[in-house]
């Protein structure tokens, strides 16, 4: 008789996990895994629980130490954790938060009104998942501390030596015991946590990153006003901040999520950095202790505090930063949706009012104001501040709590509708201005995708709605085609004679194009020259550009070698940064590099010799002396090409267009934001730094180099 799959499998194949086995069984589904981001999670719950502290008013200043054995410890100025016996466990308050997961002062007993940690789980995982784990608590006037050894209580035989998890461990049999071990002024609290992680759970790769503590502590910093954390690693490890010896970073802001967007905003600003701040309430059904220690059902009223900074800027990228009390929700959840539903409500309703001005037909417009429209140039800190917040898993991505989104969107609404009706000046004028950049960037997003169907290449049976000035290339391979954006019809001539027509486009411009640092988006659109450029690369503009829909896989900048041409340049890669700077990440945007002389050798007998063509005044210097030493003759006066135009097709082709020869710069985008700036201060509208750039660099000015 065969036993069947059925019938084999009974109660005895059941396993029960007990207490701190389960969170080392399985350790990602506290965690989220194993990996570094595993081990910084296991940080982020030991700072988290010192932070919630700092948000009750217990304590401004908090420590978190990388020592050179792979142990961090976390030392805070709190309240200190309760070291008194819990009555129902006979066990100390320390112990009971380091051993017992779904314990601790989160959970209704009034000790927190908002906070980050909500399973009570966070210090037990941990404990669970270290090596070792020393805990000690300044209170009442003594200095408490326990040891543990994979979330088991005990003491650590040291020496002499520094303490380490390789010391023999003798655990508690009996009883445990919360050791006295020395004394402090009656008014001092605290705790210091410091753990090893342990290495039979994280691989020796997983390591902690002194960078996402900094960038965590800084965080943190905006989120907590007058709170101040100190991260110091004295690792030494090759490759760190800290490799030459111990580093330490502090971290204090005072004005909160105002500064926090400051921070965060790094283009040239539309508007002010507004704070939208309220508060709602909320009834919530939620599971109670009662007196006897059994759960029942209870109503509760919740109160959500809301604070929103947020400001835009000339840019078209979006930075949107969540918190539910201290915890990024880097997924969003309820109160992003919230936030973004009223923001889109709110700007709609406010360019409809303003519809003539605007020039847009108002409710009745077949194209509307989307999210994306509102959101470019967006920069936003959205805190939500609630007890007992639910969240999508202990990681905490994904705020729950579905009542917040009404309440943010409530705040959101009435505060940011406040600011954009306002009759001060200073609100008026920029609320003008962004409610302009929205139309600009609907404008922008309709013109992008009529100039993808109207700018696909067409067959030979076909006409193209290209602009007539364009003289494309045959081949439709994107990776060799190459366009060249060409200075002025007299170039364009000896341009076509010089190009290979199978892979290379010319595009002519006429003279100097907008400056688009100074003008708005609408204008830019406006202007013939640009939109001739967006409409035959094919790909769009702002955050609608799609690099895969690019029609060329270079674009080549071919100007003048001249002040003008320099300008003309300038004013084409500040296009490109601005609306189409995937390009340029790319490594697709390229400036070419016309010859500046051409020296004309004479042969034996009088006759023409080769010719040398140089590229900057020290190159000719150097040809020049190299054919003085050989005495060889050279005609003179040496030719100064100052335009496209003084050169034969043949020349133009072997110089600047022929591939086998020519000389390509590539434009790269290694620091963005010290980019911006830079064309910011050059092409932007404010001219009181540009005038002191070129005051201090006046005393350095070749005169005779001008005219290069």
């Amino acid at each position: 008789m065969t036993t069947t799959a059925e019938s084999s499998y009974t109660a005895r194949h059941l396993s029960v996990l007990e207490g701190l086995e389960a969170v080392r069984k399985r350790p990602g589904m506290y965690i989220g895994s194993t990996d570094s981001r595993g081990l910084m999670h296991c940080v982020w719950e030991i700072i988290d629980n010192a932070v919630d502290e700092a948000l009750g008013g217990h304590g401004d200043r908090i420590e978190v130490v990388l020592h050179p054995d792979s142990s961090v410890e976390v030392r805070d100025q709190a309240r200190g954790i309760p070291v008194d016996t819990v009555e129902k466990l006979g066990l100390s308050g320390v112990e009971v938060v380091f051993t017992k997961l779904h314990a601790g002062g989160k959970f209704g007993g009034g000790s927190y009104g908002s906070s980050g940690g909500l399973h009570g789980v966070g210090a037990s995982v941990v404990n669970a998942l270290s090596a070792r784990l020393d805990v000690e608590v300044d209170r009442g006037g003594r200095t408490h501390r326990m040891t543990f050894r994979r979330g088991e209580p005990g003491t650590f035989a040291d020496g002499s030596g520094e303490p380490g998890p390789e010391a023999p461990f003798t655990p508690f049999v009996d009883g445990s015991e919360l050791a006295v071990v020395g004394k402090v002024p009656r008014g001092r609290t605290g705790t210091r946590i410091r753990y090893w992680a342990d290495r039979q759970i994280f691989p020796t790769s997983a390591t902690f990153s002194y960078d996402e503590l900094v960038t965590r502590a800084r965080q943190t910093s905006f989120l907590v006003p007058g709170l101040t954390l100190v991260i110091r690693d004295e690792r030494r490890l090759p490759g760190t901040p800290g490799a030459e010896g111990p580093v330490e970073e502090t971290f204090r802001h005072d004005g909160g999520t105002a500064d926090f967007v400051d921070f965060l905003g790094q283009d040239t600003p539309v508007t002010d950095t507004w704070l939208l701040r309220g508060s709602g309430d909320f009834n919530e059904t939620i599971q109670q202790l009662d007196g006897k220690g059994h759960l029942v059902a209870a109503e509760v009223t919740r109160t959500c505090e809301v604070d929103v900074a947020l400001r835009w800027g000339i840019g078209y990228e979006t930075e949107l930063r969540s918190f539910v009390n201290i915890i990024a929700t880097p997924k969003g959840g309820s109160h992003v949706t919230g936030f973004e539903q009223s923001l889109l409500k709110v700007v709609r309703k406010q360019i409809e009012l303003n519809a003539r001005r605007l020039k847009v037909t108002g409710k009745n417009s077949k194209e509307r104001i989307e999210k994306d429209d509102v959101v470019a140039g967006l920069t936003a800190v959205v805190t939500v501040r609630l007890p007992e917040p639910q969240f999508e898993g202990q990681t905490k991505e994904v705020l729950g709590t579905a009542p917040v989104r009404a309440v943010v969107a409530k705040v959101v609404e009435n505060e940011l509708t406040r600011i954009l009706t306002s009759t001060a000046r200073t609100e008026k004028a920029q609320a003008a201005l962004l409610l302009e950049k929205v139309v600009g960037e609907m404008r922008a997003r309709v013109s992008a995708r009529t100039q993808k169907e109207i700018s696909r290449r067409k067959n030979a049976l076909e006409t193209s709605s290209l602009p007539d000035k364009l003289a494309d290339c045959r081949s439709d391979d994107v990776e060799q085609s190459e366009l060249f954006i060409v200075e002025g019809d007299s170039a364009l001539g000896t341009a076509k004679a010089a190009r290979d027509s199978n892979f290379q486009a010319l595009l002519p411009i006429r003279g100097k194009i907008l400056n688009v640092q100074k003008a708005s988006l609408a204008d830019m659109l406006a202007n013939a020259e640009c939109a001739a450029i967006i409409q035959v690369i094919g790909a769009g503009s702002g955050r609608s550009f799609d690099l895969e829909a690019a029609r060329y896989g270079r674009i080549v900048l071919m100007t003048d070698a001249d002040v003008d041409g320099a300008h003309i340049r300038t004013l084409l890669l500040t296009l490109f940064f601005r609306y189409m700077r995937p390009l340029v990440d790319a490594g697709r945007v390229f400036a070419a590099v016309p010859p500046l002389h051409r020296i004309e050798t004479y042969g034996s007998g009088g006759k023409p010799g080769d010719l040398i063509y140089t590229y900057s005044e020290a190159e000719l210097h150097k040809n020049l002396a190299r054919l003085d030493r050989s005495n060889k003759r050279y005609k003179e006066p040496i030719q100064r090409y100052k335009g496209l135009g003084e050169m034969d097709a043949d020349q133009l082709a072997e110089t600047t267009m022929d591939p086998a020869h020519r000389t390509l710069r590539r434009v790269t985008m290694s620091d963005a934001a010290r980019a911006e700036n830079v064309f910011d201060l050059l092409m932007g509208n404010d001219v009181a730094p540009r005038k002191d750039f070129i005051v201090a660099g006046a005393a350095g000015l070749d005169r005779d180099r001008i005219d290069a």
